[in-house]
């Protein structure tokens, strides 16, 4: 008899043939000539899970890794750590004398900010900017000052009623509740401690199924961590049936990686590839580079404008990512309102569909838009970050990170820290809850 397979019961990430129009989409905004398969996978997106739709599915992956690049692709976007650096443009800042309490209280701000502008956008990740608006304007809370409540979530929201369980600020109890962004400020660490500063993406893989559950890992991720347990090492862990391959996982999971290199953007982003290379490709890899080396730069100066481009510095300048990112740049410059700026995002990409939501340049254009408007507040730039929809959650960490250096945790109001009472819950073994300033002091011993 025939074996089957049981197709219920697992997250979509997990099934290539889920979401083959987002490989068709990816694979398109790469570069691939392949425009005449589109009939093709827009029939057998419509199919419904099987063996027979994955196996159709399979033919469709092996045409896509032997199509050619489109003449008219004006991009170069390698994957490989030497060809990238051929390809990147020199930004030096000027590095500064910070006295050794100095370095802690910015490392200590740098993982509440982290944490805290996570928080801030856990309870509405995954909603459209016009619930999110919705939510925001019915419980005066717009602009955004303050952490969400279920209380903000009105009889009227039924449609959206699930966010009710999620983590809200009235709903934790004394600690920040684990996440996929702050659990990889933690998977950071334990990857320094284990294998040292010139870790590989061997290492990455390895405490990936040492350390964690794979219910754990999202989307790309998801996928690296299928690859790995079926014997496939990297690069292939990130290119194998990964239609996730430029979202946006691999963009927060370097800020550790910016914490340990203060004004050392280069080692920062150098890290940042070894780390990301295990799941991501092209855009998805230069979107960690790009933000650990911005989480770096933050050390030497709080000149916004500087940051974004001293990150840039480390990502190739024929990239996708590195063009728009220096269109928000470009906005703002024409003196553009934050305004302006965010629905000039929105006219670029779609928060109703899932590749836009999650894409690493769109939601890279709310981080660098949110750095800028912001003016060098931390609670202005994680609420501006968090408001302007997408990937909620994961813009709000970054910004945080970011702005939480540069402030230091003196300049983080009390408002946004104390309902944690300086504990983080992650879903890492070992690490069920950890005191938040105990892991800033230790990340000072990876220095």
């Amino acid at each position: 008899m025939k074996p089957t397979r049981n197709y219920e019961g697992n997250a979509w990430w997990e099934f290539y043939c889920d979401d083959i129009m987002t490989e068709y989409r990816q694979s398109y905004e790469e570069g691939l000539d392949i425009e005449d398969l589109k009939p093709v996978f827009e029939a057998v997106s419509k199919m419904k899970r099987s063996e027979h739709k994955e196996e159709i599915c399979d033919v469709l992956f092996n045409m896509i890794c032997e199509a050619k690049t489109r003449e008219d692709f004006k991009y170069t976007e390698p994957s490989d750590y030497d060809e990238i650096q051929k390809l990147t443009k020199k930004y030096p800042i000027k590095k500064v004398r910070l006295s050794k309490k100095a370095l802690e209280k910015k490392i200590q701000g740098a993982w509440f900010g982290r944490i805290c502008g996570c928080m801030l956008g856990k309870p509405i990740e995954c909603l459209w900017k016009e619930d999110i608006w919705k939510i925001l304007k019915s419980s005066d809370n717009f602009p955004l000052n303050r952490y969400i409540k279920t209380t903000d979530i009105k009889e009227d929201m039924k449609h959206i009623g699930w966010v009710l369980n999620r983590p809200f600020i009235d709903k934790i109890d004394g600690f920040a509740p684990f996440d996929d962004d702050t659990n990889y400020m933690v998977m950071g660490y334990e990857i320094i401690k284990r294998y040292g500063r010139d870790f590989t993406p061997w290492h990455v893989g390895h405490a990936w199924q040492m350390l964690q559950p794979k219910e754990s890992y999202c989307t790309a991720e998801r996928r690296a961590f299928i690859n790995l347990t079926n014997r496939f090492t990297p690069p292939h862990t990130a290119t194998y049936k990964n239609v996730f391959r430029e979202w946006i996982g691999a963009q927060i999971r370097g800020d550790y990686f910016g914490y340990i290199n203060p004004q050392n953007p280069k080692t920062a982003a150098k890290m940042a590839f070894n780390d990301a290379s295990i799941s991501h490709i092209k855009n998805g890899i230069y979107g960690e580079m790009w933000a650990s080396g911005m989480i770096a730069l933050a050390f030497s100066t709080d000149n916004m404008v500087d940051i974004i481009k001293g990150g840039l510095a480390e990502i190739p300048y024929t990239s996708r990512l590195y063009e728009r990112v220096n269109a928000v740049i470009d906005w703002y410059n024409e003196g553009l309102t934050s305004e302006e700026c965010f629905n000039k995002i929105y006219e670029e990409w779609n928060d109703h569909i899932s590749h836009d939501w999650c894409h690493t340049i769109s939601n890279a254009m709310i981080v660098a838009a949110s750095l800028l408007y912001g003016e060098g507040d931390y609670s202005k730039t994680i609420c501006m970050a968090v408001q302007a929809g997408f990937d909620t959650d994961c813009n709000g960490a970054t910004v945080g990170s970011i702005l939480g250096i540069t402030n230091t945790i003196d300049g983080i109001d009390k408002k946004w820290t104390e309902p944690f009472n300086d504990t983080l819950e992650t879903t890492l073994f070992g690490y069920d809850k950890v005191s938040i300033t105990d892991m800033a002091k230790k990340t000072i011993e990876h220095l």
